[in-house]
């Protein structure tokens, strides 16, 4: 079986997306289309922009018309229209125009998607050659540039299949986007082509503002500023003729002011068109390139009028721009550039897939880490003017989901520190700087535009136990993926400040004033609620930021700051180990008929968490087995912080996790929240109380769910703990509901589409390869869950470089593809002994003690060398 390759009814759910980092993107659908158009700094699901498509026509080199038809695939269900669509083109009126279904068309599509680069294949019509279709947009590990690129990028290959020389025509139509005042323009820049969409009359820095380039590198091109303007569907007819009418297409320009007629429910959209035209002999083959770009510069907080206010109070400018905005001017620069270092750009693209693609990784793992890399490039992403990073956790329809780079969230998401790991400390950065408070506390969801003040009182102002800790966590992972320890000494204080938090007077939530390692008082976490009391999964956060924080307040020079965290950190961990594990898993120990609990934290967390009927405390799981019980071991591990519970113990409460809370069918396990597994299909619940345990009358919010970043976090703790048959199991079931028919591969829903938790999946990878790090040191280090074969290789990324690892029972290749990597210490556990090494050919002189390779001197790896070693 092809994981990659989906045809059929497979197709049916496809929006792949062709976008930068942060710019938005166009979806290409599995038929082919041009969907989700996302560049208007907003989601747009299920969008079209007018009549925006390629075609295709062959001609006898007579000048006699072969064959013609849109580059599509048949439509798949539903046919009946669309439901918010206008009235006369809504629901009972059929698909929609804008999908050309009513055209000559393919029909099927083979579709091949290896994140970042999609393959389609035309099949089953009478066309008189071949077309396959090549789309990307550039994404090239740690180059955050260019892989920011606001365009879509489509080379279609061509292939003459008949005996006779032929004449074939490749048309791309885009619609100009503006409701009113609308300018196409062509022109000619060096070796390029480009139609320009743009509007009149709109200042700059107005957010309405924008443009879009639809450009070619073809030698042999014809335009259409405009289709023809006119009433009811003249505007497709007239397209439709002229495409059909032997040769090129002639050009139609309108006069400024000139309007589109409308009629009814019929609305002119104003396409125009660029063509590329080429004569291929009997079985000879060409390609030619097309990139659809777009520049809408400024954005505003169009979501949240309560955080305008307090801008436009403390006199913050109420708008900014995206950051491809001070890269490129218009859409024309941008398309040029991409046109112009195409090659160069595909190349990256391409030695990045190639690598990941070659890992050896269960099919559905590999599918899990690739499609959710599609995130970064989506509306869920965006980058502000200054570069910084910023994140929804998803989105709706047509807005955002969920602000502010929510910390809880984002927690989760292993994508983006590996591979573009300055985008990372980025928000590390606007973290710390806005949104800690004196006290250290700290909001979990940052305004915009930046230096908003905090909301202030509320679930939103106060801080999240998961969130606050888990920041720490991570600045200790992203410096240890960046060895800068200047980078560290500037966060320092504020980190400091998070940790001291927990004990601090001014926690109105009373984590854990007597440092006892323990938090024990109200806990806001991810699943928008509170626990009361402890419990393994928030105080795992504590436990992980405290022993991070003995090695950082080490390195920097304070040891009696190490020795006050790492005492608390002991105290805490033998607590939770001795009072916690039931024997079977981790549980929080809350008495759920004490109301006395509540009372210490006002009346409104009575009315809220008191369940007077029942004569219980709500939103707890008490004896249930949690998903995320030791999800911050799991944290730990991928950073290489080391044990935070009992090792046994967590062996035990991960293969409890399986064993209770993994259903192979939902069809007979009920589920009053979220549906995103059903029938047949499995999943690993967020909570579930076993036979023996008390459940709540009302239990932890969300549950029943299956939620896929808290699903792919748990799996990598399964293998992390030699269960991989139990974690791979749990990655099938997740992208078995994301097969094309049923959901689009890539778009893994939660609260809304594209969601950023799903990014944990890349954590998969890294525990597939033992991945360790350590850039303060010059060490990584690789131990594989190795196949019988004892052979392995694998991508693996971090600030300074990125590549692949290869093993044979013979040999290590530590090959770099980008950029540097400045080595002293390769640890393989796995080996019994380094005979030779070398780096570009030259011995290298080392020693070797206990599963790592110490290296006389450190070793500098360039880009495109490879490191060998020699096994015993």
């Amino acid at each position: 079986m092809d994981e990659f390759l989906y045809t059929g009814a497979n197709t049916g759910q496809i929006s792949f997306p062709l976008g930068g980092l942060g710019t938005g993107c166009i979806g290409l659908a599995g038929n082919g289309r041009l969907i989700d158009w996302e560049i208007f700094n907003r989601p747009n699901k299920g969008s079209t922009n007018g009549f925006s498509h390629f075609a295709i026509k062959a001609e006898s080199v007579t000048g006699e018309l072969v064959d013609a038809r849109v580059l599509h695939g048949d439509l798949t269900t539903p046919f009946s229209g669309t439901l918010d669509g206008p009235k006369y083109r809504s629901f009972g009126f059929g698909p929609p125009r804008e999908y050309l279904t009513g055209m000559p068309h393919f029909e099927s599509v083979d579709f091949r998607g290896e994140f970042p680069v999609a393959e389609l294949d035309f099949r089953g019509a009478p066309f008189p050659g071949q077309v396959r279709l090549q789309a990307f947009n550039p994404f090239i590990p740690l180059n955050e540039q260019d892989s920011g690129i606001p365009a879509a990028f489509f080379e279609f290959h061509l292939a003459n299949t008949t005996s006779d020389p032929l004449d074939y025509t490749l048309a791309g139509v885009v619609a100009n986007p503006f409701e009113k005042d609308r300018r196409n323009t062509v022109r000619r820049q060096g070796d390029h082509h480009l139609l320009h969409l743009g509007i009149e009359g709109l200042a700059p820095g107005d957010p309405a503002y924008g443009d879009l380039t639809l450009a070619t590198d073809a030698e042999q091109v014809s335009w259409q500023q405009y289709w023809f303007r006119g009433a009811w569907f003249d505007n497709l007819e007239v397209y439709w003729r002229d495409l059909t009418t032997p040769g090129r297409f002639e050009n139609r320009a309108y006069a400024a002011g000139d309007a589109v007629q409308s009629t009814g429910a019929f609305q002119g959209h104003d396409e125009g068109l660029l063509a590329a035209h080429l004569r291929l002999e009997p079985g000879e083959t060409s390609s030619v390139r097309f990139i659809i770009s777009w520049n809408f510069p400024v954005c505003e907080n169009y979501w949240n009028e309560g955080a305008r206010s307090r801008a436009e109070e403390a006199g913050l400018p109420l708008t900014w721009k995206n950051f491809y905005a001070t890269c490129w001017e218009d859409s024309q620069a941008s398309a040029t550039y991409g046109l112009e270092h195409w090659d160069r750009l595909y190349d990256g693209t391409r030695r990045f897939k190639d690598a990941l693609f070659a890992s050896d990784l269960p099919a559905p793992v590999l599918d899990a880490v690739s499609a959710n890399l599609a995130i970064l490039k989506t509306p869920t992403v965006q980058r502000l003017e200054d570069g910084t990073f910023y994140g929804w956790e998803g989105g709706h329809p047509h807005e955002g989901c969920c602000e502010g780079s929510c910390t809880h969230v984002w927690n989760y998401a292993q994508a983006l520190p590996f591979l573009f790991p300055k985008l990372e400390r980025s928000l590390r950065e606007s973290d710390y700087r806005f949104n800690q408070r004196s006290s250290g506390g700290m909001d979990f969801r940052m305004m915009l535009p930046l230096g908003t003040p905090p909301v202030g009182g509320g679930v939103v102002g106060r801080p999240c136990a998961d969130g606050q800790f888990g920041g720490v966590m991570k600045t200790y992972r992203d410096w240890k993926i960046c060895g800068d320890t200047g980078w560290l000494r500037t966060l320092w204080p504020a980190v400091k400040a998070s940790i001291a938090f927990a004990w601090h007077p001014d926690n109105a939530d009373r984590w854990d004033p007597d440092q006892t390692g323990v938090l024990w008082g109200r806990q806001h976490h991810t699943l928008d609620m509170e626990l009361f009391g402890p419990n393994a999964w928030l105080t795992g956060f504590y436990l992980g930021a405290l022993k991070a924080g003995v090695e950082m307040a080490e390195a920097l020079g304070e040891a009696d700051t190490a020795a006050e965290y790492g005492e608390i950190f002991e105290r805490g961990k033998a607590w939770i180990d001795g009072h916690l594990f039931n024997g079977e898993y981790y549980q929080q120990l809350i008495d759920l008929e004490d109301r006395r609990q509540l009372e210490p934290f006002g009346g409104a967390a009575v009315r809220s968490y008191w369940n007077d009927e029942h004569q219980e405390v709500k939103y707890q799981s008490g004896e249930g087995c949690a998903i995320d019980q030791l999800l911050a071991q799991w944290h730990a591990n991928l950073s290489g912080l080391g044990e935070l519970f009992d090792p046994e113990q967590t062996r035990t409460a991960v293969g409890s996790v399986f064993r209770h809370n993994f259903k192979t069918s939902s069809r007979d396990s009920y589920n009053t929240q979220r549906i995103y597994s059903l029938n047949d299909e499995g999943g690993l619940v967020i909570c579930v109380w076993p036979e023996g345990r008390r459940q709540p009358v009302i239990p932890l919010p969300y549950s029943h769910e299956t939620m896929h970043g808290f699903e792919y976090a748990a799996a990598a703790l399964m293998l992390q703990n030699g269960l991989i048959d139990e974690g791979v199991t749990v990655v099938k079931a997740v992208r078995d509901r994301y097969d094309g028919e049923k959901r689009n591969p890539w778009n893994e829903l939660e609260c809304g589409s594209n969601y950023a938790r799903s990014m944990a999946a890349y954590g998969l990878l890294n525990s597939f390869a033992g991945f360790e790090f350590d850039l303060t040191r010059g060490l990584i280090g690789f131990d594989p869950l190795l196949p019988a074969t004892r052979s392995f290789r694998c991508f693996w990324s971090l600030d300074s470089g990125w590549g692949e690892v290869v093993i044979t029972p013979q040999q290590v290749e530590l090959r770099l593809h980008f950029g540097r990597l400045r080595l002293r210490t390769l640890r393989l556990p796995f080996a019994s002994a380094v005979l030779e090494a070398s780096s570009g050919g030259d011995p290298l002189t080392f020693s070797w003690q206990d599963g790592a390779l110490e290296f006389d001197d450190s070793v500098d790896i360039e880009q495109g060398q490879t490191l060998r070693l020699r096994l015993d």
